[in-house]
C-alpha cells in the first residue's frame, strides 16, 4: 500500500534587500544572496511538493525604538547603529528617549527585555522602512515565489511583522514584548496562533531565511516553544539558505546547539528530498 503524501510547508524568514548582501543593504548579512539563490533552486526543485510557502516580511517605520531617532545620550546625541542599550544605561540617564513622552516607554521596555533574557537592545541601521526598496524581496526569491504561484495555482502567505513602533519583533511569531502597557493594544505583537497551528499540522516544516543569529533564531524557538516535543522533529533548517549578523556568530551557533538538542533537523537545500 503506497503511503500517505507527506504534507511538506516551508517558512521563509524575512528575504529583504535590505539584509542581502548589496552595497545598499543597510544591515548586510554576507552570504544571503548566495542563501537565496540556494533556497529558490529548492522551490523551483520541489514545485508542487510544497503544499504552502508562509514568507515573512520584517516592516518598519524611522520611529521605532530600535532606530536611533528614538534615543539621545546625555548630551542629546542619537547612538550609532549597533549601539547596544541595557537597562541599566537607562535608569542611569546615559540614554533617554529624544521624544520625552515616550521616555516611560523606554525604560519599561529596556526592562521587559532584561526579563525575557534574550537580548539587551541594539540600535540597529535604518532598514526595510515600509515600500523602500530595501523592504521589497530579494529578487530571485521573488521570481521564485511567483513562479511557484503560476504553476500551483497557488498563494504565498505573507506574514508582516515588526511595524509596532514600541518593540522588536524578530521573531515572526510574536513580538519580543507584549506587555499592552508599553506596545498598546496591537495583536500583531502577541503569539500568531494561525500560523503556529498551520505549521503544526505540516509532517515537514522547512526553515530558511535572514538573519540566523536573530529572527530565524527567535522564530524557530518561539514556534518550538508553542509545539509538543515530537512537532520540534519536523523541523528542518536550511543551513546553506540562512546565516548570521556578522558579529552575532556566537547566537547563531549557540541556537543551532539548542535547536539541534531539541530534535531540529538540518540539511542543505540540495541534499533535501521527500
Amino acid at each position: 500500500m503506497p503511503q500517505p503524501r507527506k504534507r511538506v510547508e516551508l517558512l521563509s524568514i524575512d528575504n529583504q534587500n535590505d539584509f542581502g548582501d548589496e552595497n545598499r543593504s543597510s544591515l548586510r548579512v554576507p552570504g544571503a544572496q548566495a542563501n537565496a539563490e540556494n533556497l529558490a533552486g529548492l522551490i523551483g526543485r520541489l514545485g508542487d511538493r510544497l503544499d504552502d510557502i508562509h514568507e515573512t516580511m520584517d516592516t518598519h517605520q524611522k520611529v521605532a525604538i530600535f532606530h536611533p531617532i528614538f534615543w539621545v545620550d546625555s548630551h542629546g546625541n542619537p547612538p550609532g547603529p549597533f549601539t547596544q542599550i541595557p537597562t541599566e544605561d537607562v535608569e542611569k540617564g546615559k540614554w533617554r528617549a529624544s521624544y520625552p513622552p515616550y521616555q516611560s516607554k523606554a525604560k519599561g521596555y529596556t526592562a521587559a527585555l532584561k526579563a525575557n533574557g534574550r537580548y539587551d537592545l541594539t540600535i540597529w541601521p535604518y532598514h526595510v522602512l515600509v515600500g523602500s526598496w530595501g523592504w521589497s524581496l530579494i529578487p530571485v526569491i521573488a521570481e521564485a515565489l511567483s513562479v511557484w504561484e503560476d504553476q500551483n495555482f497557488a498563494r504565498v502567505d505573507f506574514v508582516m511583522k515588526g511595524h509596532n513602533p514600541y518593540t522588536e519583533h524578530y521573531s515572526a511569531v510574536q513580538a519580543d514584548v507584549t506587555d499592552p502597557d508599553i506596545v498598546g493594544d496591537d495583536p500583531s505583537v502577541q503569539l500568531n496562533t494561525g500560523l503556529v497551528q498551520t505549521l503544526e499540522r505540516a509532517d515537514i516544516i522547512l526553515l530558511a531565511g535572514q538573519a540566523l543569529s536573530h529572527c530565524v533564531a527567535n522564530t524557530v524557538r518561539d514556534i518550538a516553544n508553542s509545539f509538543g516535543p515530537e512537532s520540534v522533529k519536523k523541523l528542518v533548517l536550511l543551513t546553506d539558505a540562512s546565516s548570521p549578523v556578522p558579529g552575532f556568530e556566537t547566537l547563531a551557533d549557540a541556537f543551532l546547539i539548542e535547536m539541534q538538542g531539541r530534535g531540529m533537523q538540518t540539511c542543505k537545500c540540495k541534499e533535501f528530498s521527500i
